[in-house]
């Protein structure tokens, strides 16, 4: 069987962020989104979370300095990963269903260890570090330079067609309105991505590829009832 998370970033960052996380979840395929407890509008997203049932919500860790902080030890890396999962849980009442973060700094060699031991201990799902296969390559803009037709449905359909192979693939994105008062260099490229996402003939290449849409609450069980290598019934 073929299942697909696919997981918003930066739920909190901005309120048109938000504003599209929602829309791309009850108009389009989104299943999923990871709050930036940090964030000016994080309680305003998790009080929209609130009404949305199905929408599974984990925490995106925001290390201030982003890929270029370093931890001085191990204790104060410690003591802000559970600051930020003390804050997630005064705002929505509940444990994150997974754990990632912005612009991914937990893959940085000095982060890692440290996420691999705060998730395991929490029970958490940590992205790139599970069964889940991430597929990150959704995204419009590199070297600067901003590529629409890279998240266009077009292309977002032979990316399912080729990418979702058996089992479960998580596909991380960045929906979102323009928002005058949060500043961000990715920004076009948002709107455009939520307009594929909500685009209907995505949902037709699901059903043609027999792919499962879920959320990372839904994937716990999902994992434990798919068959084990070696184990036969």
């Amino acid at each position: 069987m073929k299942y697909l998370i696919v997981n918003a970033d930066d739920f909190g960052a901005s309120r048109g962020i938000n504003r599209g996380i929602v829309e791309a979840h009850e108009r389009g395929i989104l299943t999923s989104a990871s709050l930036m407890v940090n964030a000016r509008w994080s309680g305003e997203a998790a009080m929209l979370s609130r009404l949305l049932p199905r929408l599974s919500v984990g925490l995106h860790v925001h290390v201030a300095g982003e890929s270029n902080a370093r931890p001085a030890d191990s204790r104060e890396c410690r003591a802000e990963l559970q600051r930020q999962l003390r804050r997630f849980e005064e705002l929505m009442d509940y444990a994150p269903t997974h754990l990632d973060s912005h612009h991914n700094v937990h893959r940085d060699p000095h982060w890692l260890p440290h996420f691999r031991e705060f998730a395991r201990e929490h029970h958490l799902t940590l992205r790139d570090d599970s069964p889940i296969r991430c597929f990150p390559n959704f995204y419009g803009q590199w070297d600067g330079e901003s590529h629409p037709e890279h998240i266009s449905a077009t292309s977002l359909a032979h990316m399912l067609t080729t990418e979702v192979a058996e089992g479960i693939t998580e596909f991380s994105c960045h929906p979102g309105y323009i928002d005058p008062d949060f500043a961000s260099s990715y920004g076009v490229e948002r709107e455009v991505k939520l307009r594929c996402l909500c685009d209907p003939t995505i949902r037709h290449v699901l059903s043609e590829q027999s792919i499962h849409l879920i959320n990372h609450r839904d994937a716990c069980r999902t994992e434990r009832a798919m068959p084990q290598p070696g184990v036969h019934g």
